[in-house]
């Protein structure tokens, strides 16, 4: 069955509740849309979160990216509802998105947002 966009993020139990650690997620083929041109947008995408009690799986994680490659977005509008949809689903001890946008009209933008 192919994969399609989703804007569910599954989670599952964190399977070391009681000790502190990092969980580092980075793609380098996130891609949305320019809400002022159409034009695509490439970012690497890099999510890091100390877990409570939940974290998100890796393939929910990809389906819900993905849904955002048609949709124009502001770079500071996408990467902060990336980190909101992603603290709302797994309510970690703390996270943080960092988009790294390619090149476009000769300025690299880097957007970082962290919570809390």
């Amino acid at each position: 069955m192919p994969l399609k966009p989703s804007k569910t993020v599954e989670t599952f139990p964190n399977p070391k509740p009681g000790r502190d650690y990092t969980i580092r997620c980075e793609t380098h083929e996130f891609t949305c849309v320019c809400p002022m041109t159409g034009q695509p947008d490439f970012a690497t995408l890099t999510i890091e979160y100390t877990p409570a009690k939940l974290c998100f799986e890796l393939k929910s994680l990809k389906t819900y990216l993905w849904s955002y490659r048609n949709e124009g977005a502001f770079h500071e509008a996408v990467v902060n509802r990336i980190l909101d949809d992603l603290v709302r689903a797994v309510k970690p001890k703390k996270m943080s998105v960092v988009g790294r946008f390619n090149i476009r009209g000769g300025i690299q933008t880097t957007i970082e947002a962290t919570h809390p």
